[in-house]
């Protein structure tokens, strides 16, 4: 780029509100991951249920969602919902949108480890007179939860990355603050080359930690 005079110091000048686009892009992501978590929990139990139709209830909610974008599904949630009166603020459509979204996955993800444990596991805990929810709850998730944590933690990676979609619905989040940076300063080479930074350093930084935590969670499991 000859000729090109780069112009940081602009850009470190607004770095608080960059911040606080990160920071809303973490607790989004976090709040995301417990929801979709729970979702794809309750999926994965009605993709093994013996009822055919929750059987087919669960599968139709994972074939829709992960044959549809998620950029789709949040203009439905925000903009497609206000055409029928049902006005949801920005900030919920989104969570509601990544919930959604990530949920379809973590039900195979989910189910994949259920699926993992043994049969025999599931015959001692019938065998003690445990209920199905007694079973899930104290013999089976506990001895699944070491299966998923890896695709767990690719999840929440993912979420991080994706979650920059919810800009387009005005969400602050770190996307979005940098186009506003980008509107006062007129600066987008080295806008986005700080925000790529912060986005490297968000996700590096939680893959290490998370890692790490699994690293000292089932090492004392054992």
């Amino acid at each position: 780029m000859p000729g090109y005079v780069f112009q940081f110091r602009l850009v470190f000048q607004e770095f608080p509100s960059l911040l606080e686009g990160a920071w809303t892009t973490i607790h989004l992501s976090l709040l995301t991951l417990l929801g979709s978590l729970l979702l794809g929990t309750v999926g994965a139990m009605g993709r093994q249920s013996r009822f055919h139709w929750i059987r087919r209830l669960a599968t139709g909610y994972v074939e829709v969602i992960r044959n549809t974008p998620l950029l789709v599904q949040l203009f439905f949630i925000y903009f497609g919902l206000g055409q029928v009166n049902i006005d949801v603020p920005n900030y919920l459509a989104a969570l509601i949108g990544l919930v959604v979204n990530n949920g379809a996955y973590l039900t195979e993800i989910v189910r994949a480890g259920i699926e993992a444990i043994p049969k025999s596991q599931h015959d001692a805990s019938v065998s003690l007179g445990m209920s199905y929810l007694q079973r899930m709850r104290h013999v089976i998730f506990p001895q699944a939860f070491r299966v998923i944590y890896p695709p767990l933690c690719n999840q929440f990676i993912g979420i991080i990355l994706f979650s920059s979609l919810v800009s387009v619905i005005a969400v602050e989040d770190l996307a979005l603050r940098g186009k506003m940076l980008i509107s006062r300063t007129f600066r987008s080479f080295e806008t986005y080359m700080v925000v790529t930074a912060m986005y490297v350093v968000m996700t590096m930084t939680i893959s290490a930690a998370l890692k790490l935590a699994g690293r000292r969670l089932f090492r004392q499991a054992v």
